[in-house]
């Protein structure tokens, strides 16, 4: 599984890796990267609500799902208005007409199919839940590659997956001390140190090496311990979530790794960590 795992996850990170390189060559910032990040909306979204489904919470599958598709576009839209160096106050108006528009469309779908208390309070929660944990999670993804470039997006996903291979591998091999046994008994101490381990010689390889040298070595490491962490965190999250409803995975359509929830769950919470990491100048010019 070991030997799979690992194998599997190269082909992940270099086939994003290979889109990467295509967007980064397009005419306009996201074209190619844009239509991955609809798709995983998709299929993270409907894995989430299996997730709430089992605890009871049913929002309108639809409702949610256009709601997450819609705040991922509004995102790339108005990093485009700011690219294009139009009024901030265009952008702004994107971004909050996404958010209330899922929002109201969220309280309208739960009215529309009242009939009797005991439920609607649960769903509403759930989705909202999901709208947040997915769509807006995405959302400093698009932000990421349109306001900061092609090597914030870059430096993200493998500070990040680094951390996932260096937990696993570690954990694996030398893993005697359980971290969180309660939520993921699987995770070791000695797992997270490999991740930090890991994450911060990702961080130095893109942006202390490859990238054009303004990241001084205090603003690599950093980045590699508050991004690599965040990854870690997401990691457990989505084990918290599991755990709390008894379900293994989110699904089982790719063997060694589970479902796409199961991919993104480290790179979700991470986005915005990222994001401020280099909207603060912490890495970056």
């Amino acid at each position: 599984m070991l030997r799979w795992r690992l194998l599997l996850g190269t082909l992940i990170v270099a086939s994003l890796a290979g889109l990467c390189w295509l967007d980064a060559q397009a005419r306009e910032p996201g074209l190619w990267l844009l239509p991955i990040a609809l798709i995983a909306a998709i299929l993270a979204t409907g894995e989430t609500l299996r997730l709430l489904g089992a605890l009871g919470m049913r929002p309108m599958p639809w409702v949610i799902c256009s709601a997450n598709l819609l705040i991922v576009l509004s995102g790339w839209a108005s990093s485009l208005e700011r690219l294009m160096s139009l009024p901030k106050q265009t952008a702004a108006a994107l971004d909050g007409a996404a958010i209330a528009t899922a929002v109201f469309a969220l309280f309208f779908s739960e009215m529309y199919r009242y009939r009797k208390p005991g439920s609607a309070l649960a769903n509403l929660a759930g989705g909202a839940f999901a709208i947040v944990y997915v769509g807006l999670m995405l959302r400093f993804a698009i932000w990421l590659r349109l306001l900061h470039g092609m090597a914030a997006m870059v430096s993200w996903i493998v500070v990040v997956k680094m951390g996932d291979t260096g937990a696993y591998t570690v954990g694996r091999l030398f893993g005697r001390h359980k971290m969180a046994p309660l939520i993921s008994p699987g995770k070791t101490i000695e797992g997270a140190l490999g991740a930090f381990l890991f994450s911060c010689l990702g961080s130095w390889v893109v942006l202390g090496w490859l990238a054009d040298g303004s990241t001084p070595w205090h603003g690599w490491l950093f980045y590699g311990l508050l991004v690599g962490g965040a990854g870690m965190m997401g990691d457990l999250a989505e084990s918290l979530l599991k755990r709390d409803t008894g379900v293994k995975d989110s699904s089982t359509w790719m063997p060694g790794f589970g479902g796409v929830l199961d991919i993104l769950d480290s790179l979700l919470l991470s986005a915005p960590v990222a994001w401020l990491c280099w909207a603060t100048g912490l890495v970056g010019k």
